[in-house]
């Protein structure tokens, strides 16, 4: 077999459009068009098989943390490799696993005290949405067996995700297959109805979330949200305080909240986790993408004693939780994110993001110069930045005018890999990022939103 480095490009794109179907990918286009393939990463670059390099602007679909090849988390994957790559967790342990749920717990809030590994970020939801129901059926309480969300919200592609989400264009397709749900309306600022008064978006928003409970808290089993940011809905960020009144509200009306960090997670935010904002302690909470650094696919999920005592029980009893696959707790994947966990204190990664995140703050305000920005929102080192018609109305661009689509091609042919959510802009570079590598990153996307709205406005 040829080493890659000895493919010819041109071959490897052939085979790619040959034989491989794309995530999230409109594959008649992607066959039309001219595609990149990734041969390595150094830092915060990734380098194309041509030679080319990238600055990886989304860190890899918002996994890695500290950058592409980092000794440390290669050499604890080497090393762990020397001694079992995989065993199964159905009947086994093994160390790494045992290792990495201990710092867990210790850097999670301290209610949460049990740990159970997954795959994906998906998984972790879904996991959590099962535990939240059985738990309840176990205790006694079989009418609460449904959930409640917000509206624009994502927490991934499985059908229990997909159910307590809220994106149309993601998940209107599958209605049909999924369960009932009592949404309520995500805090968007920007497009709220009465106007985009923090404070007021805030208190009205809240108010449909209690009415919601207070109608219907004997069914709900749960409540699921993505703490301080929605990701995938375009980085919706949420009021100050807002979390932390969910948290009142869901113990008010005996609702179990479960927190999907999955995004959020492992300082994206610029603390360990969104949650520490405002010191709420959900009864579930799910994690993944940067729990490994970027490395490897890993997640977990985490929750209390008392939701884990309730599983609790004889063989006959039936009330064991019947979940789990194949490549759980993976060795390789926990000691890759027990070497990332350590590099946020080796490093003081935490500490070293607030002149990062102040920079970036500083730096996106000057986007509203550009006519086809209508907001920019940030919240740590995630940030979003929409892109409309019309500044005064916030008139949106048609569809099929992929002007999200058009912005983020014209920044890679720049020099940086940016991935939009419709038409918005998304920048949430690996925290190892420099501040030199910030600015470039945010001159090529100034650079290239700014081009395409002088072509719709010249046209």
């Amino acid at each position: 077999m040829k080493k890659s480095a000895d493919l010819n490009p041109r071959i490897l794109v052939e085979k790619d459009k040959k034989h491989i179907w794309h995530p999230f990918t409109q594959m008649k286009e992607w066959q039309e068009e001219a595609i990149i393939v990734i041969k390595k990463g150094e830092g915060v670059y990734l380098e194309d098989v041509e030679g080319k390099r990238y600055l990886d602007g989304v860190s890899s679909l918002w996994c890695n943390v500290h950058g592409h090849q980092v000794p440390e988390i290669d050499e604890a994957i080497r090393d762990q490799m020397a001694q079992i790559s995989h065993s199964t967790f159905l009947g086994l342990s093994n160390i790494p696993a045992i290792e990495l749920s201990e710092k867990l717990i210790e850097i999670t809030p301290k209610s949460l005290t049990r740990v159970f590994y997954s795959d994906s970020g998906s998984e972790a939801v879904e996991i959590a949405l099962k535990m939240a129901f059985q738990y309840w059926k176990q205790k006694g309480k079989v009418k609460k067996k449904k959930f409640a969300k917000l509206t624009q919200a994502y927490h991934g592609d499985t059908l229990g995700s997909v159910s307590v989400g809220g994106i149309d264009l993601f998940h209107g397709i599958y209605g049909p297959l999924l369960f009932e749900t009592y949404p309520v309306p995500s805090p968007y600022q920007y497009r709220w109805p009465s106007g985009s008064d923090p404070e007021t978006v805030k208190r009205e928003s809240l108010a449909e979330m209690e009415r919601v409970f207070r109608e219907h808290h004997e069914e709900i089993a749960a409540f699921v949200m993505e703490p301080l940011m929605q990701g995938a809905a375009g980085m919706i960020h949420q009021p100050s305080g807002y979390i932390s009144r969910a948290r009142e509200l869901t113990k008010e009306y005996n609702i179990l909240l479960i927190f999907d960090e999955v995004a959020t997670g492992f300082g994206r935010t610029g603390k360990m986790f969104a949650l520490e904002h405002e010191n709420v302690t959900p009864d579930l909470l799910a994690v993944a993408k940067g729990l490994t650094g970027g490395y490897l696919p890993l997640a977990a999920t985490l929750t209390t004693e008392d939701i884990y005592s309730a599983f609790l029980g004889k063989h006959e009893e039936l009330k064991t939780f019947f979940h789990g696959h194949t490549y759980t707790a993976n060795p390789l994947a926990c000691r890759a994110a027990l070497a990332n966990i350590d590099l946020f204190e080796k490093n003081q990664v935490l500490e070293h993001l607030e002149p990062k995140i102040g920079f970036l703050k500083k730096r996106l305000e000057s986007f509203y110069n550009i006519p086809i920005v209508g907001d920019v929102r940030q919240v740590g080192l995630m940030a979003g930045i929409e892109l409309v018609k019309d500044q005064k109305t916030k008139e949106p661009f048609p569809l099929e005018a992929k002007i999200g689509i058009r912005a983020t091609k014209r920044a890679v042919h720049k020099g940086a890999f940016l991935r939009p959510l419709g038409d918005v802009v998304v920048l949430m570079p690996p925290l190892g990022i420099t501040q030199d590598e910030l600015g470039r990153l945010l001159d090529i996307t100034y650079e290239a939103i700014d081009e395409e709205s002088e072509e719709i406005l010249a046209r």
